[in-house]
């Protein structure tokens, strides 16, 4: 799907208010095709934001695991490391 949009279940500390938001605008961008709806469809666009974030939030709090909470310094140092693996040094940085 979109490499943007991030797992966001089961992280110490959970994932933000913010963190949901963004990527439910993603998603929403993904199927419509727009980065910026038009006037005409900006209702709609900002309606769909709405629904898939309350739907992201309801996911996110309904989810049960076992396994321990990720961290997400860990996780972010994983994807440096593949990062530098796959596009060089420079883009690790990044």
């Amino acid at each position: 799907m979109c490499r943007n949009i991030k797992t966001l279940f089961n992280f110490d500390p959970p994932a933000t208010e913010e963190e949901i938001h963004a990527s439910s605008l993603q998603f929403v961008r993904k199927l419509s095709g727009f980065n910026a709806p038009s006037k005409i469809n900006e209702a709609a666009f900002n309606l769909a934001v709405e629904q898939v974030n309350d739907a992201a939030r309801t996911l996110i709090a309904s989810l049960i695991t076992l396994a321990p909470p990720k961290s997400r310094e860990e996780e972010r140092a994983k994807a440096r490391a593949d990062a530098a693996k796959r596009f060089g040094r420079e883009a690790a940085r990044a």
